[in-house]
């Protein structure tokens, strides 16, 4: 009889993953991932059958992590600025707090080993924040643009924020109030 899967060992290949793929890319041997989770390779191939549906398992799991960030303590009933200046920090403290995990989620966004019923998981959580550029646009206060286009704009922006923190922390908020200002001003009206 086969044992139960482990949720611990499961986290622990995930976390490992995350890891490897940030310091070596997609291409990263399993093994390598398998010895950093301190699992046997064939382990990993047992909670994860395929490279491939690691891959994709582990996108899920970042953008998960990125949409419980950035939705926590959300100000559902605050002004509209002050509810995408929230997104916008715990987005910047996400990527912050964990560079290898943001470097890691950076190359599986681009990656074309991601199934397209993946990324529509992954979309599926951000309804959310959808919703309030949508109503951004409905109140006059942002430009009508495509999601896909405000999520690239955000991210672009987070990105850039990001590196300037990790590399110059002593002005942290001066960067993520000036990446904010971009954001904003490129949105809104």
């Amino acid at each position: 009889m086969a044992r139960p899967k482990s949720e611990e060992k499961r986290d622990a290949i995930l976390a490992a993953a995350a890891q490897v793929i940030a310091d070596q890319g997609l291409g990263a041997p399993t093994a390598r991932i398998a010895s950093l989770a301190g699992v046997a390779e064939g382990t990993l191939f047992t909670y994860f059958a395929t490279k491939d549906l690691l891959l994709n398992q582990l996108y899920l799991a970042l953008k998960g992590e990125l949409r419980q960030a950035m939705m926590t303590a959300y100000p559902a009933d605050g002004p509209l600025r002050d509810r995408v200046r929230h997104i916008w920090d715990r987005y910047v403290d996400w990527g912050v707090r964990d560079p290898a995990r943001r470097r890691a989620m950076a190359q599986l966004i681009v990656s074309d080993r991601l199934t397209p019923e993946t990324r529509a998981l992954g979309s599926e959580g951000f309804a959310r924040i959808d919703g309030v550029m949508r109503e951004g646009v409905a109140q006059g206060l942002m430009r009508d643009q495509p999601p896909d286009f405000v999520a690239a704009i955000l991210t672009s922006l987070a990105e850039t924020t990001m590196d300037f923190i990790l590399r110059q922390p002593d002005s942290a908020e001066r960067y993520r109030a000036a990446g904010f200002d971009a954001l904003w001003n490129a949105l809104s009206r």
